[in-house]
């Protein structure tokens, strides 16, 4: 009887220990994703950046400006080409905007419309305003270690939350170990299919951190289509309030 209640006690024990570890494993990957989240965000960010969109055949480049406060409110000021320049993007909370000053109108984007091809790239709606958060609608497995471009990098799952209003049935990230900055990812769609690998590189310093100054966002079945979204500039945690990101300041910000 004694043998019997020990080998439960055993079981038990084991159980607890594999418990508290597999706890353990999914709490520092969601750690690992939020810093590489908080790298790249800061408490607020401004930047200067180029995205240049390939197609078979031909080629286009559209320049902006960029503010953001934390993951909730993110404004893109288009700065070139002539056709476009002056439309500003906005998103506060769970809303987008788009002021277009050739009719002089603020056109809401709806939800449904997040999942869309943002100015004709191959990034969406989502990616650019970064409307779902990688670190809150998601959770997190470490699925081992790779080496990219010559940096040790977790590899880390990213599986949607029950009710996750997401665009991405998964998502894998390669974060590197050391320096905790993105260096790719692949996101699924809802059968599990590869869609859109992103690969960053050309690491910089941007003030007080290193970071990627390119991201190539490539759309895998279909040859001769990428994006590639290049930062000239970035500056963190400036005293950008959440009053800055408006509707009313959508026609007037330079």
């Amino acid at each position: 009887m004694k043998q019997k209640n020990l080998k439960k006690l055993r079981l038990l024990v084991t159980v607890i220990l594999l418990f508290s570890f597999t706890c353990a494993r999914s709490q520092n990957a969601t750690e690992i994703v939020k810093k590489a989240n908080d790298l790249m965000n800061g408490k607020t960010s401004e930047s200067i950046a180029s995205m240049t969109i390939q197609r078979p055949g031909w080629s286009r480049t559209v320049s902006m400006k960029t503010w953001s406060l934390g993951n909730d409110y993110y404004m893109i000021l288009i700065t070139a080409p002539a056709q476009d320049k002056g439309q500003v993007f906005l998103k506060r909370n769970n809303e987008m905007w788009n002021w277009m000053p050739s009719i002089s109108r603020i056109i809401r984007i709806p939800p449904s419309m997040m999942g869309q091809n943002w100015m004709g790239s191959d990034f969406t709606n989502n990616d650019l305003v970064k409307a779902n958060s990688i670190v809150d609608d998601y959770t997190h497995k470490i699925l081992g270690s790779e080496t990219i471009e010559g940096y040790d990098c977790y590899k880390i799952e990213l599986t949607p939350k029950p009710n996750a209003a997401v665009v991405w049935n998964k998502i894998i990230l390669w974060i590197a170990k050391k320096q905790s900055f993105l260096l790719q990812a692949e996101y699924y769609d809802e059968d599990g299919k590869l869609v859109n690998k992103e690969i960053l590189s050309d690491v910089k310093k941007f003030n007080d951190r290193e970071l990627p100054a390119t991201l190539e966002m490539i759309p895998v079945k279909e040859k001769g289509k990428k994006t590639i979204l290049h930062f000239q500039q970035m500056t963190f945690n400036t005293p950008l309030k959440e009053s800055f990101f408006s509707q009313q300041n959508m026609k007037s910000v330079r």
